[in-house]
């Protein structure tokens, strides 16, 4: 009988524990490190990390760009924080929010050479649980026994990294009809990861033929759009005419990821938003928060496909990245169906920018 935690679990428990601002350690081949996520950092805990050893600020290479500081470990950077840091002066490093108003943020002691896999491991955890993607670091032989003391969670670095990179196993925990305006015969799954991360959802029009192509759609959740009708993107008319779309097709397969932000979280989104009122397009904006232009995962789209049956699409997007994802996962589509709708004076630029930048067919 084993009660201890998974890897999978393990993984769950350190992500949880960088929402809350709480430390966590990371083992590897070539030490120890205790890390805590930058944006959820604390005078008192700097402190008691700083009593350690020598603090390192670990964040990606789209943030050390736009610092204009080098980063050496080819994705992230890694910066050591000098011994009269605050909390605000870390967070101002991690955040662009206030870029702007101060531009000059160094200069950095950037460090080079050594093993930057347990900060890397930070970045990865950090963004898996939708915070900035920066982190504090400190590397000590006591890090263990921390643990042990103080109950913090260790994340064994080789064995995780890789599992992170993979797609966790989704399930379909349970599905009921559900009678909608653009169909009665709706009917709404409920996939479940076992990675503890976000559930994602399937809504089944009609009775699709599991032996044809299905009319489908991957939705990526967009509160503002969705719910409270934004102006700023074209999420909410692409939602509902999807649904209008299979409703009176008869039969269709609308998938609704909770990826919100193209991935980078509620929080991250509305820094993103801010950004843009300061006048960076979208994927400025994710630069300059140091995430890539688009940090969703389609692969859970084609699983769930798979999961429910389906082989083959008649895919609605007009985002050439998503049916490639969904040939590269084993998902054929046959047809484009293209879906644009819902432009407006507010997102007129935004939909420039997917068509210029992200390559979307507008």
């Amino acid at each position: 009988m084993s009660l201890a935690p998974s890897l999978p679990e393990l993984i769950a428990r350190a992500r949880a524990d960088l929402r809350m601002g709480v430390p966590i350690v990371l083992r590897s081949a070539t030490g120890t490190s205790v890390a805590i996520a930058a944006e959820n950092l604390s005078n008192d805990r700097l402190i008691s990390l700083a009593s350690l050893g020598d603090v390192v600020l670990a964040i990606t290479a789209r943030r050390a760009e736009t610092l204009k500081a080098p980063a050496y470990d080819n994705n992230i950077a890694r910066f050591e924080v000098p011994k009269s840091a605050t909390k605000e002066w870390i967070q101002a490093v991690a955040s662009p929010e206030g870029d702007l108003a101060t531009p000059m943020k160094g200069p950095f002691v950037s460090q080079r050479g050594g093993c930057a896999e347990r900060h890397r491991a930070a970045i990865k955890l950090t963004k898996s649980a939708r915070l900035l993607p920066a982190a504090i670091l400190v590397d000590t032989s006591e890090a263990l026994d921390l643990a042990a003391a103080h109950g913090l969670t260790i994340v064994p670095v080789e064995d995780a990294s890789p599992y992170m990179a993979l797609l966790a196993p989704l399930h379909d925990i349970i599905h009921a009809r559900v009678p909608l305006a653009a169909s009665e015969a709706g009917r709404v799954h409920v996939f479940r990861p076992d990675d503890g991360g976000e559930e994602h959802f399937a809504i089944e029009i009609g009775k699709p033929d599991r032996d044809a192509p299905v009319l489908a759609r991957l939705h990526s959740a967009c509160f503002t759009g969705d719910l409270f009708g934004s102006l700023k993107c074209d999420c909410g008319p692409q939602l509902h005419a999807a649904l209008t779309h299979m409703g009176t097709n008869g039969s269709g397969v609308l998938l609704y990821l909770n990826q919100e932000g193209r991935g980078i979280g509620h929080a991250n989104k509305m820094r993103a938003y801010a950004l843009q009122d300061q006048g960076y397009d979208t994927v400025e904006a994710n630069h300059r928060l140091g995430f890539e232009d688009d940090e969703r995962d389609f692969r859970i789209g084609a699983a769930i496909l798979k999961e429910m049956g389906f082989h083959s699409v008649n895919l609605m997007t007009n985002n050439p990245a998503k049916i490639a994802r969904m040939q590269e996962q084993g998902i054929v589509v046959v047809h484009r169906v293209p879906l644009e709708v819902g432009k407006n004076s507010h997102n007129s630029a935004y939909l420039a920018t997917k068509a210029k930048k992200s390559g979307h067919l507008l």
